[in-house]
């Protein structure tokens, strides 16, 4: 997915499109800008909310419209009264985001290219498919030739000073862990507003 400049894409959606973003600095900055362009902009229309808000989780998540396209068909033809509650699963079941929260990569990005480059084994396979959907129950491991890569040199230290989800389980010592239970709004907080941005897609 070509990427647009991050900084200013972050300005405009939000530091969660990209967590680079997400300092003091760039608050400081953000909130500037914001001062400077409100004098000139009029009241927002709910259909442009609707769009920054499916623009906001798409570019949080690193996926094509395509793609989140086929999240919102899948999420709407459930037979559920909660649709908004499957389409954040789905996002947060993707291996990318998986790798993420795990912390074996610092940003959704590099965690798709260390999934791409078959640093990650689900089940006992190894797993190139970045959106590659996990189950509850399913195990995730470190291929073991890959245990001394550069990005994870000293990880067993950075895993014990962050917080891991709640529906995640992981054994730094072994590199390996799985998913315990589906994740929530309470467990992953959603990206963005997305019952804004089902109804941005329902029109």
């Amino acid at each position: 997915m070509k990427t647009p400049p991050r900084y200013k894409t972050a300005k405009r959606l939000g530091p969660s499109v990209f967590e680079k973003a997400q300092t003091q600095k760039f608050a400081i900055s953000a909130d500037r800008s914001a001062r400077t362009k409100s004098g000139g902009r009029g009241r927002q229309s709910e259909y442009g909310k609707q769009m920054l808000e499916k623009q906001k989780v798409r570019m949080t998540y690193g996926i094509t419209e395509r793609q989140f396209q086929n999240y919102i068909k899948k999420a709407m033809a459930a037979h559920s009264s909660a649709p908004t509650a499957r389409l954040h699963e789905m996002l947060e079941m993707r291996l990318d985001n998986v790798v993420w929260r795990l912390g074996l990569a610092a940003t959704r990005r590099a965690a798709r290219q260390m999934v791409a480059h078959g640093h990650v084994m689900v089940n006992g396979k190894k797993v190139r498919v970045p959106s590659h959907a996990l189950s509850v129950g399913d195990r995730i491991a470190v291929r073991e030739g890959s245990r001394d890569h550069a990005a994870l040199v000293g990880f067993a230290e950075r895993f014990m000073e962050r917080p891991i989800a709640s529906w995640l389980s992981w054994n730094p010592k072994d590199m390996e862990g799985g998913v315990t239970e589906r994740p929530t709004a309470a467990s992953a907080g959603p990206a963005g507003d997305l019952t804004a941005v089902l109804s941005f897609y329902s029109r």
